[in-house]
């Protein structure tokens, strides 16, 4: 059921938006080559621990499409990897692109964000291009997140920007509805018909999250840990994403970065 939060609710959750948003702005600004997986995990934790009324989204979260619960505190998705990386030892190299993402909970209301970038002095032009396409997706399709406007025009605004970057485009995992729970209604697919499925009202909130492989739409479950989802030809991908309010006055980005 899609529910549709209250002006004084739309409040509430700004403190777990601006919570997940800084946490992931430190971790962008200090993982580096050597910086090991199992670090930033920790880092989280303790974050977590040390803010009153915060909790963890992913530790024991048990989905049908995990095997078994998680047992971390976000997701580190290195090169092949895009969604659902499980944080193993594992150090980071120079060139290794990087996706995190991370959903907490701040006294009852959940934020949910993702950020990719590249370690190291030298990082391949493609993996930046990548990166780019989905931030570039995600502002777009922020940008039609109005009220009177359709689920679908979200969508298909994210598959305009990766077909213009001549990506394929991967329809199994996308957005969703955020509120109490870290996956609610509706599914926010990236790519779909403009003028198309729900309309979007006062109150909605949801994550828009693109993600796009260089070379494929197809992916496999990492058989090591039964959570990495990576690209079934190795090509690398990237990931974006922020929990967003749609109000009146133009969407509210609970998770922005930019101005903490």
């Amino acid at each position: 059921m899609i529910e549709l939060k209250t002006p004084r609710e739309i409040e509430e959750m700004k403190p777990a938006g601006r919570f997940v948003g800084g946490i992931l702005k430190e971790l962008q600004e200090t993982t580096k080559v050597g910086t090991n997986l199992l670090e930033i995990d920790e880092f989280v934790h303790k974050k977590i621990v040390d803010r009153k009324g915060a909790e963890s989204c992913y530790v024991d979260y048990a989905p049908d499409f995990g095997t078994g619960p998680f047992a971390h505190y976000i997701c580190t998705s290195v090169n092949d990897a895009v969604l659902h990386g499980v944080p193993y030892d594992y150090s980071l190299k120079d060139g290794d692109l990087v996706s995190l993402d991370l959903a907490i909970s701040v006294d009852g209301w959940v934020a949910d964000s993702a950020v990719s970038f590249v370690v190291g002095k030298d990082p391949d032009p493609e993996d930046l291009r990548i990166i780019k396409c989905t931030e570039e997706a995600l502002a777009a399709a922020i940008d039609v997140a109005k009220p009177g406007n359709r689920l679908g025009d979200i969508s298909n605004t994210i598959g305009d920007v990766a077909r213009e970057y001549g990506y394929p485009i991967n329809l199994e995992f996308g957005g969703h509805g955020v509120g109490h729970i870290m996956h609610g209604d509706p599914h926010v697919p990236n790519d779909g018909r403009a003028h198309h499925g729900y309309k979007l009202r006062e109150g909605l909130v949801i994550a828009i999250e693109p993600w796009f492989l260089k070379t494929t739409d197809e992916i496999f479950q990492d058989p090591k840990d039964g959570w990495t989802l990576r690209a079934s030809d190795g090509s690398r991908g990237a990931h974006s994403e922020h929990t967003i309010a749609i109000t009146e006055n133009g969407p509210i980005v609970f998770t922005d970065r930019t101005n903490l």
